[in-house]
């Protein structure tokens, strides 16, 4: 593997744990009580966690092939992204999207296994 795709696949592993981070920080800033925002900022990055474990994971048990792998992944990504840029952030949610399709089109185009 050349350094340049062991970057790009550490690159995409930040960017997964940043996923996680955003919808939990997401999760805390809506809702209408504490208790709904303390149980969204865990479910929220809980949930996606477990579907990226069970369904996109390079171990997963259930891996999927695309274009059904490429969409879920879009789907979590995009999902952090519109509600970052809800929760008053738009242009961390553009900045983020733009490193996402950066990253998963040399990831893609290089057929780096991610």
């Amino acid at each position: 593997m050349s350094p340049f795709i062991a970057v790009n696949l550490g690159v995409r592993f930040l960017l997964e744990l940043a996923m996680l981070v955003a919808l939990g920080w997401v999760g805390g800033e809506i809702g209408s009580s504490w208790v709904i925002r303390v149980g969204l900022a865990i479910a929220l990055p809980l949930v996606a966690a477990v579907v990226w474990g069970m369904f996109i994971a390079p171990k997963a048990p259930r891996r999927l092939t695309d274009p059904a792998k490429l969409l879920v992944e879009l789907l979590l990504f995009s999902g952090a992204c519109v509600g970052l840029a809800a929760v008053g952030h738009p242009w961390l949610a553009a900045a983020f999207a733009i490193v996402v399709a950066v990253n998963t089109a040399v990831l893609r185009l290089s057929h780096a296994e991610h």
